[in-house]
């Protein structure tokens, strides 16, 4: 039933929304409507609604009639969402789904990519490349996908929107790199010698570029389906199912992929290509159930908000430009430096050593997954909690020079291992087992844990709102795109370290490792490490850290409102308590949206992430209250003109305040009019 239909003078003065007498409700529009005005009107609407029951406690305006989507909000732009009770059975779970089997993909190719370069799984059909040359080019595979966010952001905000970029990055780079890489495989099908240029372009270009663009938009979109106040609280329940997707197939992927490609490498590569053809079906197997907002256009990524202007003026703004953030994040290139090994020189070590069973040097990079697990949970759930009730806070660089304590800490590790392999060699002659790598590959996941998690953090909560996923962009740029160009001169400069005695880089049998001096490269590492500690224990970079993230926790809470347009003044009419009424619940409600979309709470910005995922701390949900939800989602605008109004009784009314005279029995005591002399 409409608006229309129901009592015209009681839906003017309780200014309702067509949403409102569109609910599947037993009760007619006005008693619906007058039932919700008598409840309390400064109460806090929840936010983890989930169930029928719940509903009945909403204000109107946050009821769609929808029966499978019954939520509804409107956002800054005006464009009305309607949202499921279960998003994550209704919607979330396609997306988790894709998450998993994509990270099933890259994990698994990116495992196993220094191997198959080295002709470690066919002899006889492979890149005939180097140790340094196969390292160099994972390197710049990873370093490619950390940089391709870029690209993501810039489609899905100002191009085609998440969901078409999703598809445009799934369809038109993933899915075309991984089938190429598996094409290479085959021999004499691209030509009658490896075909280096087919591998060199979908593994430098298409495959990571896909995966980047595809990685720094799943996240968010998942996060969209839920309705942002209403289901606030719920929307760190979906990063800990995200984060869990992410390492269970890498957990997967990286068990399967290294040991069927030690039977056969082309299945092993057509395995991930049939994974992410499933996953974007599964994908579209969703469309209708998906909220799939618009791009927003306007500048390179994004128009700047309407209504929540920051200051720019300040030296806030200052403190939270890019540049700044930039300067931040740079602060754990030294932690993702050593993280980067886990994919080439760490594989290069582990061909020399000893398999168990089907374990080889590639199926050892899972032990960082179920370290991320496990440490994960404890620190996650147990140590950051007792550190709050203790009132103990872990200043942010002390976080990034932990990580790097690790990092320094799995390349002393790798050092020692490269002793036991040459101590064991010229005593014995025989391989050392791989699992004496194990401990790294541990060391590395506490430490992603530390640094990355709070780089994730840091950068969100101290970067403009208009910049978000730019920002999101730079903190993935020095995650894994500076730190792998890095490793890339590295490997360049240390090339005769990974040479054996005949000044050749073929170091993949053992005895060809043992005339080598991999571990001169590793004492590198360990000092560029140790020098990521000692930076980020300077109280110099702790104050600065500190003052800008107290700079950005100051801008969210006093952000400079632009003044809303007011209706003409007319003489006759006191609007002082109209302006008293309209102001102060505006600012509240806006100031509140703006803690909303841009405070501390679960990351909604464009970055995928390593393993380490956001961060693990608890967030307390942000509420906004019942009298507010009318203001914050535009309700009046449907009826800007409407300056005087009758009541049922015959009276004339004014927006305003209620006379002293008799409530009428009809009109709802939210309403605020007075009468017309």
């Amino acid at each position: 039933m409409s608006e229309d239909n129901a009592n015209k003078t009681y839906s003017l003065i309780a200014n309702t929304t067509p949403a409102a007498s569109t609910t599947n409700s037993p009760a007619g529009p006005g008693q619906q409507q007058r039932q919700n005005s008598l409840l309390p009107q400064d109460d806090e609407l929840p936010t983890n609604v989930t169930t029928t029951e719940q509903l009945g406690d909403l204000p109107p305006e946050c009821l769609s009639g929808d029966k499978e989507r019954p939520l509804r909000h409107v956002d800054e732009d005006d464009n009305v969402f309607h949202y499921s009770l279960t998003p994550m059975t209704y919607s979330v779970g396609f997306i988790l789904l894709v998450e998993l089997l994509e990270r099933f993909c890259f994990y698994g190719v990116n495992y196993t990519q220094t191997a198959f370069l080295t002709g470690v799984y066919d002899a006889n059909w492979n890149a005939n490349m180097s140790a340094v040359e196969a390292s160099s080019y994972v390197s710049i595979s990873v370093a490619v996908a950390y940089t391709s966010p870029f690209l993501g952001a810039f489609l899905a905000d100002s191009m085609f929107g998440d969901y078409y970029s999703l598809l445009v990055g799934s369809l038109a780079l993933y899915l075309p790199g991984l089938s190429l890489i598996a094409l290479t495989t085959i021999p004499g099908l691209l030509g009658t010698e490896f075909n280096g240029k087919a591998l060199a372009f979908g593994l430098i270009f298409l495959w990571p570029m896909g995966t980047g663009i595809v990685k720094s938009i799943v996240n968010v979109f998942g996060a969209k389906q839920f309705h942002p106040l209403l289901q606030s609280s719920l929307i760190e329940s979906y990063y800990v199912s995200f984060y869990m997707c992410i390492n269970i197939g890498a957990l997967v992927g990286g068990v399967m992929v290294p040991f069927l490609a030690q039977v056969n490498v082309t299945e092993a590569y057509f395995l991930p290509v049939v994974m992410l053809g499933s996953a974007v079906l599964c994908f579209l197997a969703g469309t209708k159930r998906y909220n799939i907002s618009k791009p927003v256009g306007g500048g390179v990524f994004g128009k700047k908000k309407k209504v929540a202007i920051l200051r720019s003026n300040s030296d806030l703004s200052q403190k939270g430009s890019l540049w700044t953030i930039l300067k931040i994040v740079v602060l754990i290139v030294p932690f993702n430096i050593a993280y980067s090994q886990m994919a080439t020189t760490f594989i290069v070590q582990g061909t020399v050593m000893q398999k168990i069973g089907f374990i080889d040097a590639a199926c050892m990079n899972n032990a960082d997954a179920i370290s991320v697990l496990f440490f994960g949970y404890v620190i996650g759930q147990k140590m950051y909690p007792w550190l709050a009730a203790k009132g103990i806070k872990i200043p942010t660089t002390y976080k990034f020079a932990i990580g790097s304590c690790l990092g320094a800490a799995a390349i002393g590790w790798a050092i020692a291992v490269e002793y036991m392999i040459h101590y064991n060699y010229n005593e014995t002659g025989e391989k050392i087992s791989i699992m004496w790598q194990a401990m790294a590959y541990i060391l590395i996941g506490v430490g992603e844990i530390f640094a990355v998690s709070a780089a994730y953090e840091v950068a969100f909560s101290a970067s403009p709102p208009e910049k978000k996923a730019l920002a999101s962009a730079v903190n993935l740029f020095c995650v894994g795109g500076l730190p792998n160009y890095i490793c890339i001169f590295l490997y360049s400069a240390c090339k005769k370290w990974f040479q054996n005695a005949e000044g050749v880089a073929s170091i993949s049998r053992l005895h060809e490792y043992a005339e080598a001096h991999v571990w001169k490269y590793f004492l590198v590492l360990f000092v560029i490490a140790c020098f990521g500690i000692v930076l980020n224990l300077l109280p110099s970079v702790r104050r600065f850290v500190e003052g800008v993230e107290e700079a950005a926790a100051e801008m969210v809470k006093t952000p400079k409102m632009s003044r809303p347009q007011r209706h003409k003044r007319m003489d006759s009419w006191d609007f002082s308590d109209m302006k008293k009424e309209e102001m102060s619940p505006l600012l509240r409600a806006k100031r509140h949206q703006a803690y909303l979309k841009y405070g501390t709470g679960p990351v909604l910005n464009r970055n995928g992430s390593m393993r380490a995922g956001p961060s693990l701390e608890k967030k307390k949900a942000k509420k906004v209250k019942r009298s507010s939800i009318a203001k914050l989602y535009n309700t009046k605008s449907a009826l800007p003109q409407v300056q005087v109004v009758m009541s049922p009784s015959g009276r004339l009314l004014q927006a305003g305040k209620l006379s002293q005279g008799e409530q009428d029995p009809l009109i709802p005591r939210s309403a605020s009019f007075s009468e017309l002399g």
